[in-house]
């Protein structure tokens, strides 16, 4: 059962409302009377009733119409719907979201624009209209609503600020995509000129090996955390151990922020039944009971700053565990656990790339993560990211000899590695990006690290209309908070099946004898097994455009849609 995630809610609908305001040049919350937008010394207003109208049957009094003449009916009618868009999300969830330190970040970037009538900072303001739009059991928490429940009888949105922001917006879209068609344009070229057909081998198909599945406990009794304080960590690993009596190979998975154990299940089985020996964390301080925990008011935030070490260390618990235990459970004697892969994703990324020889650079953190480009930024993981500046800055031993090729998916990597901590992973690494990625964006996060490995074998995958969510098993399924379909993006079974294909083939390659299924590492291959309704692409290699500034934000699109159709 997919678990709460807030943050993608929560930015969908404040930044639909802030698409609102640059449509209209007008906010779009209140429970004002009036609406006044300001632009140095001018001003003008509009009644909350005429937006509500508008929402409701369409129609446009004198107001709104001088607002939305400047607009296209398409752009009108996505209007309307933004208005009446709700976040199922409940007003526990979003108090404690809201008093954690990526939901104060939050507010405070939108109190720079949305104020009450004092002209005062908008951030306590808008924290009470989203608390209480979200306990109205008829309306909810949507923006019409959050409008309502706004404490003052009228609100005002400083214009030249929000086509500042819009402006920005634009930009960070504008190069996102175009950086996003470089890379695919990359992957036609090369594959158009070694072309490869359509191979014999369905490597989306699941093997037919047989394999068994157990959970075991685990107990890290004198984990060192970063006061070099020994703490336990206890956590739950899922196995999926292949019955075969040859050398089996082992991959481990980590998941992502607000994630579990079956996020990647799927994927789990399908190794399982091609002959690998798959462990599946569950990384107790960034899962899904984090959140919940977070929600009931039993946490503080997201992911306590100690997950950047606790997460890496996890996994060289399993490792060291399972080796041991090895020497005498005959289940396990056949497994290579000095050869081993891990595949995560978003969080689960960074673990990955970590493990593989990427070291946490606290100076490039401390100069990305200043308090005013927090403020400015639109790249939401920088919120994440930027937690990890509490820990000791310490020569953290992250990385593990025994880790001999990585699968990172949606990784964050902008602050917390530099170009020279990337420079240091030299085993193979595959970096799958999405290009409609609003929490991780493919710019900052995964195309500029991927130019800065240096690792012979690697490669990039870009799924140009994917989005964070597109890998997760049952992403948008029934949960306590749903994921919007719009968010998740389209075709996810289709995305999984490229991750099943490319995951198959990439630790073939690198961990066991299997050469020959570098074949399916290439642009032709990929190309032979896109699909139209979830286009896919790899390159190699890809040089940054001299006329594009390299972005330090990124941000979600005014309305959710794939950045290349």
């Amino acid at each position: 059962m997919p678990r709460p995630q807030i943050l993608p809610q929560l930015t969908t609908l404040l930044l639909g409302t802030i698409a609102t305001t640059i449509a209209m040049a007008s906010p779009v919350l209140a429970k004002a009377e009036r609406i006044y937008v300001t632009y140095g010394l001018l001003e003008r207003s509009v009644q909350l009733e005429a937006l509500e109208r508008y929402a409701a049957t369409g129609q446009l009094d004198d107001d709104l119409y001088v607002y939305t003449s400047y607009v296209s009916e398409e752009q009108r009618q996505q209007l309307r719907k933004i208005l009446q868009t709700k976040a199922e999300l409940s007003p526990v969830a979003i108090s404690q979201f809201l008093y954690s330190p990526q939901g104060e970040l939050l507010l405070k970037r939108l109190g720079q624009v949305i104020q009450p009538e004092a002209r005062t900072d908008g951030a306590v303001a808008i924290r009470s209209a989203l608390i209480l739009a979200a306990a109205d059991p008829v309306e909810g928490l949507s923006p019409l609503n959050i409008m309502r429940k706004f404490p003052t009888r009228g609100i005002r949105v400083d214009l030249r600020k929000t086509l500042q922001v819009a402006g920005e917006i634009e930009k960070v879209f504008s190069d996102n995509q175009r950086y996003v068609n470089q890379v695919i344009a990359s992957a036609d070229r090369t594959a158009a000129a070694a072309p490869l057909p359509r191979p014999s081998i369905n490597l989306t198909n699941p093997g037919r090996i047989s394999f068994s599945t157990t959970t075991v406990q685990l107990t890290d009794s004198a984990r060192i955390q970063a006061t070099g304080i020994s703490q336990a960590r206890s956590f739950p690993v899922d196995v999926y151990l292949p019955n075969v009596t040859s050398t089996i190979p082992a991959i481990v998975i980590s998941h992502g922020v607000g994630s579990d154990r079956i996020t990647f299940r799927t994927l789990a089985r399908h190794l399982a039944s091609h002959g690998f020996a798959v462990f599946v964390p569950e990384h107790p301080g960034s899962s899904g009971k984090q959140i919940d925990a977070l929600i009931r008011g039993l946490a503080s935030e997201v992911a306590e700053p100690t997950e950047f070490l606790d997460r890496p260390l996890d996994v060289k618990y399993i490792l060291d565990y399972f080796s041991k235990l090895s020497r005498t459970d005959a289940r396990f004697r056949n497994v290579n656990f000095q050869k081993v892969g891990v595949l995560g994703q978003s969080f689960g990324g960074y673990t990955a790339l970590a493990l593989g020889g990427a070291k946490l650079d606290f100076d490039h953190l401390k100069s990305i993560c200043t308090e005013d480009a927090l403020l400015n930024t639109f790249n939401v993981s920088l919120a994440l990211q930027c937690r990890a500046t509490q820990l000791f800055n310490q020569n953290y031993p992250l990385a593990d000899s025994r880790i001999a090729a990585i699968v990172s998916i949606n990784p964050l990597a902008s602050a917390v590695f530099s170009p020279s901590s990337l420079e240091k992973i030299q085993i193979p690494t595959l970096m799958i990006s999405s290009g409609s990625d609003t929490i991780a964006p493919a710019v900052p996060e995964q195309i500029i690290p991927f130019t800065q490995l240096k690792t012979r074998d690697r490669y990039l995958v870009m799924v140009p209309q994917g989005s964070h969510f597109s890998f997760l098993e049952d992403a948008g399924g029934p949960g306590p908070i749903n994921i919007p379909e719009a968010v998740v993006g389209p075709n996810p079974a289709q995305a999984r099946r490229y991750m099943n294909a490319l995951g198959l083939a990439f630790f073939r390659s690198y961990l066991t004898p299997q050469v020959g299924f570098r074949s399916f590492l290439t642009s032709g291959y990929v190309k032979s097994i896109s699909d139209d309704s979830q286009p896919i692409g790899l390159v190699t290699s890809f040089d940054l455009s001299s006329d594009i500034k390299i972005p330090t934000r990124a941000v979600t699109p005014p309305s959710p849609a794939p950045l290349v159709k």
